[in-house]
Order: C-alpha cells, then structure tokens, then sequence
C-alpha cells in the first residue's frame, strides 16, 4: 500500500443524496421495494468513500440495514450518509435514510444502513486512506463505534478462513 496521505475532515466528505419514489419503485405490495433503498445506499455511501479517498472503491460489506418504517410513492426518500472510520484501506460509511412526506412535510425514519468501502489503486489493489480528523465529540463516538465493529468484522473473517 502507498503512503497514507493528509488526514480529510468527516465533514469533507458528507452527503445527503434525495430522490422521489416513484410507481416504479414498488414491490408487490405497493411500497417501496427494499432493494430499491439499499441500492441508493451503496451510491451513497460510494459518493461518501470517493470523496474522502478521491479514488476507485468498492463495496466490501453491507454489515446491516434495518428497515424501521415503510416509504410509499411519492415521498421523498432522504439519505444522510457520512464517514464513521476509516482503516488502511477500508472505510465505514453510515447512512441515515429518511422519508418526507411532500404534502405534510412530516419526515420519517425509514431505515439505517452500515456499509464498508474498501480503496483501490490503479492495479485494483487495496490502497491507503486519508486518516479521518474528528471534529466533534459526536464524530469521537460514532468512530469509536465504528472502530469495534470493523475489530468484529476483522475477527469474522479471520474465522471464516
């Protein structure tokens, strides 16, 4: 792996990415199709990786999503994603999804997702990433968090081989 670079803010690298759920958007039983919101997630939580690393990365783990409520046409899905750690070369990446009903304004929580990136260089292999600079006592718990279930996935898959 290369030299790791500067350290980048959590804020350098947050986003909230919205879009309308549209009839397309459904499952049979007429809500949001759960693979729908996860497949936004992933895009959210790659703008969130590439921006801290400014490099290709993949996805290496969804460790969860849970889904709290149901999201329905025409709501306005929310996703607040940011950086929770970051690793050699692996990133968490948390994401807040909210729903915003657009002729009340209520906003819901609809689902919580935890998804890991992994950087790559130019040969595809695993590269170094900038060390995260914690701006808040919020960002120190959440990378705290973070840091033992990454200790958790390690310990996982060193079982698994």
């Amino acid at each position: 792996m290369s030299a790791i670079p500067n350290g980048k803010p959590v804020s350098a690298s947050r986003i909230q990415l919205t879009q309308v759920m549209l009839p397309e958007d459904t499952n049979s039983a007429g809500n949001v199709h759960g693979g729908t919101i996860m497949k936004l997630a992933d895009n959210a939580a790659f703008v969130v990786a590439s921006r801290h690393c400014r490099s290709n990365v993949v996805t290496a783990s969804v460790d969860r999503i849970d889904f709290l409520s149901p999201v329905y046409i025409g709501d306005l899905l929310i996703l607040n994603a940011r950086l929770n750690w970051v690793g050699k070369a692996s990133m968490e990446i948390g994401i807040k999804i909210e729903a915003e009903d657009l002729f009340t304004g209520k906003v819901r929580h609809v689902a919580t997702a935890l998804l890991t990136f992994v950087a790559l260089d130019e040969k595809g292999k695993p590269k170094s990433v900038p060390p995260l600079i914690l701006e808040t006592e919020e960002d120190k718990r959440i990378f705290e968090e973070a840091r033992i279930r990454a200790q958790k996935r390690k310990e996982t898959r060193a079982k698994i081989k």
